[in-house]
């Protein structure tokens, strides 16, 4: 697999557990104006010198991708810390992408604890996302709990020649130490043309309760609750969900116009003072072996529902997301292979600043 970078890095694979995170007060939230894995406009100072370093194994077909070196000083938040350039991947040879790894180390090798990694997004600019088309397909994304997301055997995720995968990252720094010099370790299998193994093809499937726009929402103090809807626009197979919520989550459930039960409950795992810790992963291909996973029809309406309780006792501006996760997998391939597209510079739900590159 050949790669040729042009500023640096993405790609995509399935949630398997998310790491438990250092205890650490909640994030404060209150000035978040960020609206999905996105910086979404903001002005922020941009960090110097952040570059990529891109390993290839060919033996074990992992790719290895380092971004930094960047400082973060002690309790600092994302507004007032200088982040990284949006930064790009093309593909030099097509391949499927089969899982991914993530973690925050020092120049030393010395690990650093996921809390600093506000959020991570990684978007195909060659592809729209097949449940809201007005969005770059959002391939992967991570927050502080640092999700792993481990291979489907016999699936993964196809780039081909050309597709230019955008990587967006945001950091702060909650905690009282100061870490200079840290570094976004992302390890990626993959399978190439060479692969013995059939890999099918399957697709990210991003389920919000701000349905095609923005994800953040403000989160009001104590219990609250939500909603929001898709159409499903093809017929298909879903393999799984995992979730992605904040700090006071108390569950995030997915729901089928056809279906009187819940398709999922993620009910999340939080700490002492309401930090959120992880939130579990719901398996269709096993629940579902006849089908190979939980079945979609075109038309469809999936619900999405986030329940909070915020015991802060204010107000948290965007303090809240409500995103299901999922891999679908379509009946015809066909079908969404012809949504590919040229590059357009970034099509997210919501206008995007997109420094020179």
């Amino acid at each position: 697999m050949k790669i040729r970078v042009a500023a640096a890095v993405a790609w995509l694979a399935f949630p398997a557990a998310a790491q438990q995170r250092p205890q650490a007060k909640p994030h404060d939230m209150s000035n978040m104006q960020h609206g999905g894995f996105m910086q979404e406009g903001m002005r922020h100072a941009t960090a110097k010198g952040v570059k990529l370093a891109v390993e290839v194994e060919a033996t074990t077909h992992t790719v290895t991708l380092r971004v930094g070196p960047m400082d973060l000083p002690a309790n600092t938040s994302h507004m007032r810390m200088a982040q990284p350039p949006d930064l790009t991947w093309t593909i030099a040879d097509a391949a499927w992408l089969l899982g991914y790894r993530a973690r925050l180390v020092e120049a030393s090798g010395a690990a650093v604890p996921g809390v600093v990694l506000h959020h991570v997004a990684f978007w195909n600019e060659n592809r729209p996302d097949f449940l809201c088309p007005n969005k770059d397909e959002h391939i992967f994304g991570a927050g502080g709990e640092l999700t792993d997301w481990a291979p489907v055997p016999g699936f993964g995720y196809r780039v081909e020649q050309g597709d230019r995968i955008r990587i967006e990252t945001m950091m702060h720094n909650p905690t009282p130490k100061a870490y200079p010099q840290v570094y976004l370790e992302v390890a990626i299998p993959y399978a190439d043309g060479a692969s013995p193994a059939a890999v099918r093809n399957l697709y990210p499937a991003w389920m919000d309760v701000g349905s095609c726009g923005s994800s953040g929402y403000d989160l009001p103090t104590g219990p609250s609750t939500k909603v929001g809807t898709v159409e499903v626009k093809f017929d298909g197979v879903l393999l799984g969900v995992g979730g992605h919520m904040h700090d006071y989550a108390k569950e995030l459930v997915l729901e089928d116009s056809r279906s009187k039960d819940p398709l999922a409950k993620l009910v999340a795992k939080t700490g002492e003072t309401g930090q959120l810790i992880s939130l579990p992963v719901e398996l269709f291909y096993t629940k579902y072996p006849q089908t190979g996973g939980y079945p979609l029809r075109k038309g469809d309406l999936l619900t999405i529902r986030a329940t909070y309780e915020n015991s802060s006792g204010r107000m948290l501006r965007d303090g809240a997301m409500g995103i299901v996760v999922g891999y679908f997998v379509p009946r015809e391939e066909a079908a969404l292979a012809k949504l590919r597209h040229e590059a357009k510079g970034g099509t997210s739900a919501m206008s995007h600043e997109h420094p020179e590159r």
